[in-house]
C-alpha cells in the first residue's frame, strides 16, 4: 500500500470529513453519544479546515487529526493539542495514524510549538501504544473521569517536548 498523502483540510473536505467522522465512530473513544440526523456540520467557529491535516490514499480521505490549543490563554500558546483523529476502517495498519501524527508534530514545530498534548480514554489500548511509540509519555490521569456505557473510564493525559 503506498504512504498515505497529508495535506491541510478545505472547506470541500467538509462531507468526507463528516461521514468519516460518523463512520469512526466507537465507544472506545468517544464521550458523546453516536451522531444522529440531522448531522452537525464538520467544521464549525471553533474549527476549521485549517485546524485539520487529512490523509489521502489513492485520492480519498481516509483519515484526519484535529490539532488545537489547549487554552485560549496566551501563557500556553507553545503548546499545541491533538483533539481528534480517525482513520477509516479500511485503511487502518497503513500508518495512516502514525503519518498524521507525525505530520501534526512537524506542523506544530512550523509554528512555534515547544510542546504537543492529547487526552485519550483509558481503555483505548492501541491508540495509547501508538502515541507511546511515537514519544508520549503519560503526564497525568483523571481517575474514572467518564461514565461510558455503564463503566467509569480514565483520562489519560499524554505529551512530548517538540
Amino acid at each position: 500500500m503506498p504512504d498515505p498523502y497529508i495535506r491541510h483540510a478545505t472547506a470541500d473536505d467538509e462531507d468526507a470529513l463528516g461521514r468519516l467522522d460518523r463512520d469512526t465512530w466507537s465507544p472506545l473513544h468517544a464521550v458523546q453519544p453516536r451522531p444522529q440526523p440531522p448531522y452537525e456540520p464538520f467544521f464549525n467557529e471553533r474549527f476549521g479546515p485549517w485546524d485539520h491535516l487529512v490523509a489521502e490514499l489513492d485520492g480519498r480521505v481516509v483519515g484526519y487529526i484535529r490539532l488545537g490549543y489547549p487554552t485560549p490563554l496566551a501563557c500556553n500558546a507553545h503548546v499545541r493539542q491533538i483533539q481528534g483523529l480517525a482513520v477509516a476502517e479500511e485503511a487502518r495498519g497503513a500508518g495512516v495514524a502514525r503519518a498524521l501524527l507525525r505530520a501534526a508534530q512537524d506542523e506544530s514545530r512550523r509554528h512555534g510549538a515547544r510542546r504537543i498534548t492529547l487526552r485519550v480514554l483509558g481503555h483505548n489500548t492501541p491508540a495509547r501504544r501508538l502515541y507511546e511509540s511515537e514519544g508520549f509519555v503519560v503526564e497525568g490521569v483523571l481517575p474514572e473521569e467518564f461514565l461510558l456505557n455503564g463503566e467509569y473510564v480514565d483520562d489519560v493525559l499524554m505529551g512530548r517536548s517538540l
